[in-house]
């Protein structure tokens, strides 16, 4: 059957704009890892060495990035004066400050699944995955990422969906976060919960050193950092989180069968993961829809295939997430979402009703 020209013309427009976008997504990351969206903000429209001396960076390299950002869209440019202006609509989204809103944080991850691309090529024809390791740059990316939500919205909006359990902290108990990573949600509870305990789990001890290290330099005495498997966890707890890693493990039936069992009597399991769901039909409206598939091919589903592992992928959404925390014996779970987090859900489950 041939195909239709018109169909044909708007599908070439559409994927010379896939490769326009993918070429600033790089160039997004390096103006987020540079810093010349911040050094930007702060400035009046500016020529490219103006711009280049206030960041400390090579001018050459400056202006054709600042190139890019303009046909793209990006940066303003004003010919007459050879000058250059991030409006600030646009610095809401790519600047430190704007916080959660810092879309430009994310794009360092479009690099890093260009850095696997021929591993993850390999495993397409030869089955397995790409192994935790061929990613050193992954956990100080997801750090960063969640670092930006964790500092904005831990204390005072995410550990109020647990009903009771500002309280309960501020009076002290025992939590464990599992897939810890560098630890920084334990460290930002401590900081807030003086009175509770606080414990990271890890298998990565690159991480778990990170965690330490920087518990250290804070004086922080209530939060402590184990190099482990998340299916074997020790201790009994009142609160168990996990944010961001179920849906990546090896096990994650294990795991949630293990962090249930490791709650004390009223503990809770508080655990962020993507926002999706398990049947592909309804994720076509998503907004990060190509993104998360994009991750899950590049990270999520082969690190896990790598190990002989489940390999959920985007597999996991609600549906799998519920059906997974009632196999392991929660009874009741309540999901939830909160402003400036779109790509996560918070489920909040217990083995009685809250």
């Amino acid at each position: 059957m041939s195909p239709d020209a018109t169909r044909q013309e708007e599908f070439a427009g559409f994927m010379a704009d896939v490769l326009n976008k993918g070429a600033l997504g790089l160039l997004v990351s390096v103006g987020h890892q540079t810093g010349l969206f911040d050094t930007m903000s702060t400035l009046p429209p500016s020529t490219s060495a103006d711009i280049a001396k206030a960041a400390e960076l090579d001018e050459r390299y400056v202006r054709e990035w600042l190139g890019g950002m303009v046909v793209g869209g990006i940066v303003e440019y004003e010919p007459d004066g050879a000058t250059y202006t991030l409006p600030p609509e646009h610095a809401a989204s790519l600047t430190t400050a704007a916080g959660p809103d810092n879309l430009a944080g994310m794009m360092p991850y479009i690099a890093l699944m260009g850095e696997v691309e021929q591993k993850v090529v390999g495993a397409f024809r030869d089955g397995g995955g790409v192994p935790y390791s061929a990613y050193p740059r992954f956990q100080a990316l997801q750090a960063q990422e969640t670092a930006r939500v964790y500092d904005a919205a831990l204390v005072d909006t995410i550990v109020p969906l647990v009903p009771g359990l500002t309280e309960r902290l501020r009076d002290g108990i025992d939590a464990l976060d599992v897939g810890t990573g560098q630890g920084h949600a334990p460290i930002v509870l401590a900081q807030a919960f003086p009175r509770s305990r606080f414990h990271g789990l890890d298998l990565s001890e690159d991480g778990i050193a990170a965690a330490r290290a920087q518990a250290g330099r804070l004086s922080l005495d209530n939060v402590a950092y184990t190099v482990g498997d998340s299916t074997e966890i020790t201790g009994q707890y009142d609160l168990v989180t996990a944010f961001d890693v179920v849906h990546d493990l090896a096990r994650p039936q294990e795991t949630l069968n293990a962090i249930a069992a490791s709650l004390r009597d009223g503990g809770v399991f508080l655990m962020g993961d993507i926002a999706a769901s398990s049947k592909l039909e309804e994720n076509l409206d998503h907004p990060f829809g190509p993104g998360l598939y994009g991750f899950s091919v590049f990270y999520c589903m082969t690190t896990s295939l790598s190990t002989g592992g489940a390999g959920l992928g985007t597999l996991w959404g609600e549906q799998t997430a519920r059906r997974m925390l009632g196999e392991a014996g929660f009874t009741d779970v309540q999901v939830h979402t909160i402003e400036g987090d779109p790509i996560n859900l918070y489920y909040v489950a217990t083995t009685s009703p809250t």
